[in-house]
């Protein structure tokens, strides 16, 4: 399903963005009462509360998978899911690692307006990941954490933004597979690091996979070696080994034309 705004009158292209709001709103699962946004278990260690919160800004740096494996959860629980500015965001990958595109909102060039297209998203959708394309002004960053706040709405920010409740970081990374110089990579081991408000002064620190040999999340077991490799995951494809085929259609809407 995809939706274009024309080159039009302001009048036009607010018109636009109020039909993607309320095709979404139709389409939407009913929202939980719990301020609790479902999160993989492998994050319970690391989060404030062990898991993602409505009214919240978490920022996660240094891996498109770990956006993904945020999303994840809140996607399989039956919750709408947006992703704006990252257009290396690979829905195949996304689809292997259990979200839905049903229920997924690319915006991958939101343009000049990118704040503006975020604030409209999160008035009817619970989860938004944004890559932002520049510093972030404290005061924009408040007046929308009133706004995620007031809707419920969680907010993941792949960089830097002020007054986050949260920051995850990967900080080193490492593939596993290839032996004797053949085969395929088949699992990632990174260390993730946490800090956020609450008490989450000092840095928490966990080894994952993200993803594992199933193509999902976990902790590494203890007693396992090591990883030591520094290593960011940039190509968006979240694994070499997906293949892409078996699409669901995904709901695009490209804002750039409403600069």
């Amino acid at each position: 399903m995809t939706l274009t705004a024309p080159l039009s009158a302001p009048t036009a292209r607010l018109e636009r963005v109020e039909e993607l709001q309320a095709r979404i709103q139709g389409m939407q699962s009913t929202r939980l009462e719990t301020r609790a946004v479902p999160t993989h278990p492998a994050f319970a260690g690391l989060l404030p509360s062990g898991s993602l919160r409505e009214g919240t800004v978490v920022e996660a740096h240094g891996s498109t998978t770990l956006v993904m494996a945020l999303l994840a959860a809140p996607s399989a629980s039956g919750r709408w899911v947006a992703v704006v500015g990252l257009p290396e965001f690979g829905v195949e990958a996304a689809l292997r690692f259990g979200i839905d595109l049903d229920r997924l909102v690319l915006v991958p060039e939101p343009g000049r307006q990118w704040l503006a297209v975020v604030a409209a998203l999160a008035d009817v959708i619970p989860v938004v990941a944004v890559r932002p394309p520049a510093r972030v002004a404290p005061t924009e960053a408040s007046r929308l954490a009133a706004r995620l706040r007031e809707r419920g709405a969680t907010l993941i920010a792949a960089g830097a933004w002020p007054g986050a409740d949260a920051s995850l970081d990967v900080e080193a990374s490492e593939w596993h597979g290839l032996e004797l110089g053949h085969g395929l990579l088949d699992e990632r081991e990174v260390v993730v690091s946490a800090a956020g408000r609450g008490g989450f002064a000092k840095r928490r620190r966990s080894r994952l996979r993200l993803p594992d040999r199933g193509l999902g999340f976990s902790e590494a077991r203890p007693g396992e070696a090591r990883i030591g490799a520094d290593a960011h995951d940039t190509a968006g494809t979240g694994h070499p080994a997906v293949a892409a085929g078996g699409l669901a259609p995904v709901l695009r809407a490209d804002f750039r034309r409403l600069a």
